[in-house]
């Protein structure tokens, strides 16, 4: 009697088990499918107004589609990222007070740059130079950090090219911090993606540049403080795309480098990051967003099966 009851308890186990390992079988089965479905394999890229771009997922740096990816460009304002992920990492305190000084703006109105409002002998957090990096492209914000971080602009140069020559940027010299146009400052769509991607992984980098607006608080010369607000997503009423959303970026335009942008979504549960440059200069409106979101829109619809 007690035999036959074990008998039928292990039948039963095992049975159990069966099933069970069916029913896994079948889970491992179905996530994988679901992995398989979500990893983007092509992308066209045909079609957009920028005669660069580089599509990667974000997750193993491999590059998606690209469209003379490693072909030199002239990286504008995309250089920023640059800047501002070796101050981040350079600086003991991001609550550190800086001072900008008349030096720190000599040249900047003569060579139109973009800046984010301060003024000469403003006291100013480095946090608060930070986001005025990122969000309105503030130049005079890339020279007051480049010169609490490294003493002068030269010496913080160098640090970003040998942070470019860690990250394997094989194509890239940067001659200054902000962008501004020199025919020996230059990158590749391919080398700013490497950029971004590794920046992303700071979260101080992360919460900026996702960042549509940044208020600073009240200073020596602006006692009510200054609101700025990003060049991305000022031209992007709709972040929206196919399976996702556009979460942030950096635009860049010389007359010479024409319209750039480095960005990064997120689709269907995994993050692509997208550097495309050299939209021409005289394009109306803006195309560098709109091929953003057009690649964007069709990853999406790769990642859906359609």
């Amino acid at each position: 009697m007690v035999c036959a009851v074990i008998e039928i308890v292990v039948l039963l186990a095992l049975g159990v088990v069966l099933c069970w390992n069916k029913g896994v079988s079948s889970w491992v089965g179905n996530l994988a499918g679901v992995f398989d479905r979500a990893v983007v394999k092509d992308v066209d890229l045909s079609g957009i107004h920028s005669t660069n771009a580089v599509l990667m997922d974000a997750g193993s740096g491999k590059v998606i589609s690209e469209v003379k990816g490693e072909d030199a460009i002239y990286p504008a304002s995309m250089t920023k990222i640059m800047t501002a992920i070796v101050a981040i990492e350079a600086l003991d305190s991001l609550e550190k007070e800086i001072t900008l000084t008349d030096e720190m703006f000599a040249g900047l109105y003569e060579q139109n740059a973009t800046q984010a409002g301060f003024q000469p002998g403003e006291t100013v957090k480095a946090i608060d130079l930070l986001y005025g990096v990122m969000l309105p492209s503030g130049a005079e914000c890339c020279i007051a950090l480049a010169d609490e971080v490294a003493g002068s602009e030269e010496a913080f140069v160098e640090k970003m090219n040998k942070k470019a020559e860690r990250l394997g940027m094989k194509k890239t010299n940067f001659c200054d911090s902000t962008g501004l146009h020199d025919p020996d400052h230059y990158s590749s769509a391919y080398d700013i993606a490497v950029l971004l991607r590794y920046a992303l992984h700071n979260s101080t980098f992360r919460e900026i540049v996702q960042s549509a607006r940044h208020s600073t608080p009240g200073t020596n010369v602006h006692p009510d403080g200054i609101t700025y607000y990003s060049t991305l997503f000022k031209n992007l009423s709709d972040t929206t795309v196919t399976g996702g959303k556009i979460l942030g970026g950096k635009t860049g335009y010389t007359s010479e480098a024409g319209h750039c942008l480095a960005s990064f979504a997120e689709i269907e549960g995994r993050e692509y990051i997208l550097v495309t440059a050299g939209a021409a200069a005289d394009a109306t409106g803006i195309p560098h967003i709109q091929d953003c979101q057009t690649i964007y829109n069709r990853v999406g619809a790769a990642a859906a099966g359609e």
